[in-house]
């Protein structure tokens, strides 16, 4: 069951009624610490779409060794890496007392690794200026086009799957599966680079994330099929998102737009090939006859998501933020619990997602759209 009621509040810049749609029950939440930031709906706001900018990735300018983030004078600090091709798990260093200097090298550590885990966070009782503020050092914020968000905090998505609100699993109802890989918003003109994830309330067991790395999946495969894909594009699309969004009732905030990036991108901070499709939003090869666009993406995408020597499973713990670069990982949330046992829990949380650069490939291949 899903709850959805309407609420009235000010809106933030002009001072107008707005009118929210609640995705969730209120009465179940009463006694909830983070009751702030349960999901609503904004169904009034649009947004034009987004515009080129210029953007400088943080990690370019980071001591590769990392001195300020890895420091040896930390007592504290314990540092380890959770498999060896991905994930890397910080413990004694809080990232809303993070320096600039330590935030340069946490973007290099987020591109060489995929995924950074921090465990014992103070970061989900900072307040959501301060969260958005620690977002936007490492790039402008992404506005979802069509999901639920924190209130009055647009930029916060929601991350909500409780026994009021089964949308996130309703959608996945004839699968055999929950899992669904995916680049946050990959069909954006200039898709995401780091997202950082802080969950607010997770279940005793389950419901854990799992993200898969794009550059060992890209040289695992034969160098025959590497030099073929290094000179195609594959088209991202946020249509199906929107129309989905549509049809189940949702607010579109901003029109939906179709992308044709690099199948292989390079990251601009560590100069690592990367593939670039995910099973979530890219739908086709540019060039290819329709049978040869299908066949190499099933390839793809089976190599991606069975790829469990190249993935990295983590499980949420109180005060675990998760942050990753989307330019050379992919991720799915695993629903593997019963929102309706209450002794399971609900899964709730936000996530702030920075925009990076226009897609570069091999041989200067870039990024295109009408």
């Amino acid at each position: 069951m899903s709850t959805t009621t309407t609420t009235t509040t000010a809106a933030a810049t002009e001072g107008a009624p707005l009118t929210l749609r609640l995705a969730y029950d209120q009465e179940i939440h009463d006694e909830y610490k983070y009751s702030a930031y349960l999901p609503v709906y904004d169904n009034e706001t649009r947004f034009p779409p987004l515009q080129p900018f210029e953007f400088n990735d943080r990690g370019l300018v980071a001591d590769k060794e990392k001195p300020n983030l890895l420091s040896k004078s930390n007592p504290n600090l314990k540092v380890a890496k959770l498999t060896p091709v991905i994930g890397t798990e910080i413990r004694g260093l809080q990232l809303s007392q993070l320096s600039n200097l330590q935030k340069d090298e946490l973007a290099l550590l987020i591109a060489e690794r995929g995924v950074v885990v921090f465990r014992d966070q103070d970061f989900k009782d900072v307040g959501a200026e301060k969260q958005k503020e620690f977002g936007r050092y490492f790039g402008p914020l992404h506005v979802h086009p069509v999901g639920a968000h924190v209130k009055d905090n647009l930029e916060l998505h929601n991350i909500y799957l409780g026994p009021d609100n089964e949308y996130r699993n309703r959608k996945r109802d004839n699968r055999l599966t929950t899992t669904g890989y995916h680049s946050d918003v990959s069909y954006e003109r200039q898709p995401p680079g780091i997202t950082i994830l802080t969950l607010l309330s997770v279940p005793p067991t389950g419901g854990d994330t799992a993200w898969e790395s794009q550059t060992a999946a890209y040289t695992r495969l034969s160098p025959p099929i590497r030099a073929l894909l290094e000179g195609l594009r594959a088209e991202h699309s946020g249509f199906p998102q929107a129309q989905g969004a549509e049809r189940d009732g949702l607010f579109v905030r901003r029109d939906p737009v179709r992308t044709e990036h690099p199948i292989v991108r390079i990251h601009p901070a560590t100069g690592q090939k990367a593939l670039f499709v995910n099973p979530g939003f890219t739908k086709r090869i540019v060039g290819l006859r329709d049978e040869e666009s299908e066949a190499l993406l099933k390839l793809l995408f089976r190599h991606i998501t069975h790829g469990q020597d190249f993935q990295v499973r983590v499980r949420w713990e109180e005060g675990t933020v998760a942050l990753w670069d989307n330019r050379v990982t992919t991720h799915t949330a695993i629903s593997d619990y019963n929102v309706h046992n209450p002794q399971e829990g609900v899964r709730h949380g936000f996530r702030i997602t920075t925009l990076a650069e226009r897609p570069g490939g091999v041989a200067g291949l870039e990024s295109v759209w009408e």
